[in-house]
């Protein structure tokens, strides 16, 4: 497995694993009153902070561990970690309108920041997923 592809696998576990954490604290800690009033801003924070930290970690524990020909990055590998980050960027930008829009609406903080969080979460997962499948069942970019 190339070493770009470890990448794409760490980075997509940790969107939806984190997500999953936020999730479940944030659903806990509703339990009879509604998701607006829940004090969701510190878990959130958290769970990005401590995402971001282990795939730090992890990718540095990957270069360790790499064999000494694996970590090298070509031609190939450029062009699938453009496409990944073209269908990552897709969902960002679609977060954006959605956000821009609830924001125009007024709608409360709580659901236009975890609109933005969700869109930051499937940019990584399905960026991660579409290098993967590039690896898996070939790339043509043309």
């Amino acid at each position: 497995m190339a070493h770009e592809e470890k990448r794409a696998w760490i980075m997509g576990g940790i969107a939806i694993v984190g997500y999953a954490v936020y999730l479940v604290v944030v659903l806990q800690r509703a339990s009879d009153r509604p998701l607006t009033e829940v004090a969701y801003a510190a878990p959130l924070l958290w769970v990005v902070g401590a995402a971001i930290a282990l795939a730090i970690a992890l990718d540095i524990a990957l270069g360790i561990t790499s064999r000494c020909g694996t970590a090298r990055v070509d031609q190939r590998d450029r062009e699938i970690s453009r496409f990944g980050d073209h269908v990552g960027q897709s969902f960002v930008v679609l977060g954006a309108i959605a956000v821009l829009v609830m924001a125009l609406a007024e709608l409360d903080h709580f659901w236009i920041a975890n609109t933005i969080y969700l869109a930051f979460v499937l940019s990584a997962a399905l960026g991660s997923a579409a290098r993967i499948g590039a690896y898996r069942r070939g790339f043509h970019p043309w």
